[in-house]
């Protein structure tokens, strides 16, 4: 099991600079931040773009690897994403992994004048949006029309330093984003009940996520492929689950999700007066001696 860190986009540079480095010091797997124009709590402070962000820590550090968690098409079209990543990847010597999914109705989804897109349009949309995103990353030149996105000798040359491509993580729990999952996924990204942390007492969390995982399951074994060979990442923050309150609630926390085949587990990193407010000192203590302590 590995243990990573969500450095919100939120701090001037000189000292976003300070924690990505941090993250590295600790000894974490991978850095990400999310991939928003604005977002929830955060609408009237600070937030900066996700891939400036992450060329910058790829400037930063050394071997830290480092991704969004996640993108999405609500403001990304495939194209201008897919020649940001290549040159991310190469800025960061190949470190960079791609969290990717559907994308939701908070603020990015109206930012540019459009009406929210229903279930139904997002899962059409990315249902186009991820192929293509894959055949652009992997190919020098690519052409391709769709019903919501199209390409036209569109050049990506050299190309990913990851060879085929950039690892995707898909966030996905309904049919549909399992199947994307199952085929283009490299990794798969649940932050556990859908519905909301007021809706599934903590003691049940983990029952949801062992529910998803049985579907991931079933949609491998229909394409064929090994549910072994995908990462499966548990983002924390949205459930009433509190891991990071203290060590021992972490190393519970951990243990249960490894016992689910859960790889990944990605944790906030603490910002003062949010929803992600924890004592720092502890959260280092968790980064450095967490996963040690499950044996």
């Amino acid at each position: 099991m590995r243990l990573s860190t969500v450095i919100l986009p939120i701090h001037r540079w000189n000292e976003g600079q300070k924690i990505w480095q941090r993250a590295e010091d600790l000894g974490f797997h991978a850095a990400y931040t999310y991939d928003h124009l604005s977002w929830r709590s955060f609408r009237d402070a600070p937030w900066f773009g996700a891939v400036p962000t992450l060329t910058a820590a790829a400037a930063a550090t050394e071997s830290i690897r480092l991704g969004t968690l996640v993108t999405s098409p609500n403001f990304r079209h495939p194209v201008t994403l897919a020649k940001e990543l290549i040159t991310l990847d190469d800025v960061s010597g190949g470190r960079l992994t791609v969290g990717i999914g559907a994308g939701g109705t908070g603020y990015d989804a109206t930012a540019m004048g459009q009406q929210a897109w229903s279930p139904k349009e997002r899962a059409n949309r990315f249902g186009e949006f991820l192929p293509l995103l894959d055949e652009l990353l992997t190919e020098p030149s690519t052409t391709r029309e769709g019903e919501y996105y199209e390409a036209v000798e569109a050049r990506n040359i050299p190309g990913c330093v990851q060879r085929p491509r950039v690892p995707f993580y898909v966030a996905a729990t309904g049919p549909r984003g399992l199947r994307l999952a199952a085929e283009y996924g490299q990794g798969w990204v649940t932050y556990g009940d859908p519905r909301g942390p007021a809706d599934v007492p903590a003691d049940q969390a983990p029952a949801v996520v062992a529910g998803q995982l049985a579907k991931l399951r079933t949609a491998c074994e229909q394409r064929g492929r090994d549910v072994a060979e995908l990462e499966k990442v548990l983002l924390q923050g949205s459930t009433a689950e509190r891991p990071l309150a203290s060590l021992d609630a972490f190393v519970d926390w951990a243990g249960t999700y490894r016992e689910l085949s859960i790889t990944e587990l990605v944790i906030h990193w603490p910002v003062p007066d949010s929803i992600f407010e924890n004592d720092l000192a502890v959260f280092e203590r968790i980064a450095t001696e967490g996963l040690a302590q499950l044996g």
